[in-house]
């Protein structure tokens, strides 16, 4: 359980206590909660020293998830995106060694299901640590700092796809995603975008952007009892009662579960997180 991204002015004096450094907030939460998507890496490309940090930052069982840039998904959309992979490959995400979790691609809501284009881009995304060093070594003058390259011990890395537009509704698409290994992110989103549960890799990525308003709503008692079920299912490797599956299970096994609150308006993403994590008995206790 954690929230997507951790600066945010109104947190402060109420999630944050009163009179902490801002660049404290990060270790904070790391000891409340165990994850949290980094947001910074989608609107532009980091400096090796600031994931380096965050790596400090951090207890050692925490995990970073990474959202990928906005230059590759929106604006290129997925095309023509070799080089700006390597960028933001050598932009210092590998400085998080063990603690980096899985890659977040978030797609415009403009853009439309397209195998060919989807499976272009796969084929392009570094399954090991070991691939992203060398990936990362095709970076160009576009970098901000010295490249970092080194991909430190050998990992598996893990890519998740949260997808926009309606055209994604399809059991073509999920078999696509299934075939190369990609999470479909389930994304509640009081409906603004598609709902879908189908398990397309051995993890599963939610984003809780708010059920009733979009950013802004928090999660009710009922709600979050209703997500405690459907993580321990996915968990556990059964299919959580639904109507928005759009092809058969998958083989059953037990998968790692990323859920992430993105409802940060009114400070309920990490109350929720907190909530959330007490009913599957993940939440940490506060050290500091």
């Amino acid at each position: 359980m954690g929230t997507s991204g951790w600066v945010y002015p109104p947190w402060r004096g109420e999630f944050y206590p009163k009179g902490l450094p801002h660049r404290r907030e990060l270790e904070y939460l790391s000891h409340r909660l165990s994850t949290a998507e980094i947001n910074g890496t989608f609107y532009s490309l980091q400096r090796p020293e600031r994931f380096r940090q965050w790596f400090e930052d951090t207890p050692d069982d925490f995990v970073f998830a990474v959202k990928g840039g906005r230059f590759i998904t929106h604006l290129k959309q997925l095309r023509d995106v070799g080089t700006p992979l390597a960028n933001f490959f050598a932009s210092g995400v590998l400085a998080l060694g063990h603690k980096l979790g899985p890659f977040l691609w978030q797609l415009p809501p403009r853009m439309a299901f397209d195998a060919d284009r989807l499976s272009a881009f796969f084929d392009e995304l570094p399954r090991t640590s070991t691939a992203a060093g060398r990936l990362a070594r095709g970076y160009d003058g576009k970098l901000k700092a010295e490249p970092y390259t080194k991909p430190g011990a050998h990992r598996p890395l893990r890519h998740a796809l949260e997808v926009r537009h309606p055209s994604f509704a399809t059991s073509e698409c999920v078999k696509l995603l299934r075939y190369n290994d990609i999470g479909l992110v389930v994304a509640d989103s009081a409906g603004t975008w598609p709902y879908l549960e189908d398990v397309t890799a051995d993890f599963v990525y939610l984003r809780l952007h708010g059920d009733k308003e979009l950013y802004a709503s928090g999660y009710s008692r009922t709600a979050l009892d209703d997500w405690e079920r459907r993580i321990r299912a996915w968990r556990d490797g059964r299919r959580p009662r639904s109507g928005c599956l759009l092809a058969p299970a998958p083989v059953r096994a037990r998968r790692d579960v990323f859920a992430y609150f993105d409802n940060d308006v009114k400070v309920h993403a990490p109350e929720d997180a907190i909530a959330l994590a007490e009913r599957l008995g993940t939440r940490k206790a506060p050290t500091s």
